[in-house]
């Protein structure tokens, strides 16, 4: 059996399918990128988009990159048709010229059904990862039977939360073949004490004010409206709290047209897409991550990788009680989770941490205890090693 330790830095032999893979922003491309660099060289292939700025990402990740063009064609009959035939065509030519220990699909759709028919064409395993919203959005027409099936036949399936992991089981997925492996953070990157001071003044922040922040796409179903709406009640119990929004998205007017309402424009402060260096300083600069999640028909937040960010950088969270968070954010330990639909509950939970220094400081070490011993890249390609040695076995039953 090959060493699973990233720091011996093992020569696996893996061919990853994902459309989703750096440059592109966001927690999944960042996982694989992350977890495949540590657990070999060129010997791992990795199938992908090609993007605006990729040349810089290939040149210098460890791993073998294909990039293929992954654009939907409108005129086409499903649009992603030919999405689906360059996909399979790369994946099967890769997969019919090496002996990989398996295949690993980032998604069910379209990667995972792409990967399930390549790996019984070549007699490879396939191990499907879930995070937790395309469970729940997708009804129950074509696509999501699409995407059942191909769960169903992986030989591995891996769920991002304990959250995923009760939804596929009610999709009759077979327990035995899920596997629980949160995403991770870069704790050398998101760690306490980075200078920040100079973002604080860059907002007009005064001593003796709170800064509480959120990241994320602006999407509804993060409650930054709820943050918004929460701040009169804060400054009513007697907090002078601003808050910072780190993140682009379609909710962008949406939320400006809150803080009008609830006339806040001197407290909130849209900062839009920060340079990559400053995320990590943004989060040592507040003193609590907030980002009250909801459900929305169906879309939920899977998991939450921000909140284990911020817990790196040694902060507490307040996040909702919908979808996943109770994997990232454990409530009453290292911070708060509230109905993100009632903003009472959520200036209330904000109102309860800022007012108590010494129970925000517990979570907030706690938050970063667990954030640097379970979340680790390293820890996670621990699991993933052990993950692919299960499905190889799996694969020749």
């Amino acid at each position: 059996m090959k060493s699973a330790d990233p720091e011996a830095k093992p020569d696996h032999r893996y061919l990853v399918v994902t459309e989703l893979f750096l440059p592109t922003k966001g927690g999944t491309a960042v996982w694989f990128a992350e977890v495949f660099k540590r657990l070999g060289g060129k010997g791992i292939h990795i199938v992908t988009a090609k993007v605006d700025g990729d040349g810089a990402v290939d040149a210098s990740h460890p791993n073998s990159i294909h990039r293929i063009n992954l654009k939907r064609v409108w005129w086409l009959r499903p649009e992603s048709l030919g999405m689906y035939l360059r996909l399979f065509f790369k994946t099967f030519a890769l997969a019919m010229r090496q002996r990989f220990e398996a295949i690993h699909a980032i998604r069910s759709l379209p990667e995972g059904l792409v990967a399930w028919v390549v790996a019984r064409l070549t007699r490879h395993p396939v191990v499907v990862y879930n995070h937790g919203e395309e469970l729940t959005t997708w009804g129950d027409g074509a696509k999501y039977k699409a995407m059942r099936f191909t769960i169903q036949h992986a030989d591995c399936v891996v769920a991002n939360s304990e959250y995923t992991r009760d939804e596929l089981i009610k999709m009759d997925i077979d327990p035995a073949k899920i596997t629980l492996i949160y995403p991770g953070v870069d704790t050398d990157r998101f760690r306490p004490d980075l200078r920040c001071d100079d973002l604080r003044d860059r907002i007009g922040l005064q001593n003796g004010q709170f800064l509480i922040l959120s990241v994320g796409r602006l999407s509804r179903r993060k409650g930054f409206d709820r943050v918004i709406q929460a701040l009169p009640l804060l400054e009513k119990a007697g907090l002078d709290v601003h808050f910072a929004l780190i993140g682009i998205g379609d909710d962008d007017h949406y939320l400006e047209e809150v803080v009008k309402e609830r006339k806040v424009g001197s407290r909130v402060h849209m900062l839009g897409h920060v340079p990559e260096e400053d995320l990590p300083r943004w989060m040592n600069a507040c003193d609590l991550f907030v980002m009250p999640n909801r459900e929305i028909d169906g879309d939920n937040e899977g998991f939450g990788m921000v909140y284990i960010e911020a817990a790196a950088c040694g902060k507490a969270s307040v996040a909702g009680r919908a979808g996943g968070t109770g994997s990232a954010v454990l409530d009453g330990d290292t911070g708060l989770r509230v109905d993100g639909e009632d903003v009472d509950a959520v200036a209330e939970a904000i109102r309860q941490l800022l007012s108590d220094d010494a129970l925000r400081e517990r979570f907030a070490c706690r938050a970063y205890e667990r954030a640097t011993e379970d979340f680790s890249w390293e820890s996670v390609a621990r699991k993933t090693a052990a993950l692919g040695s299960s499905a190889e076995t799996l694969g020749s039953e």
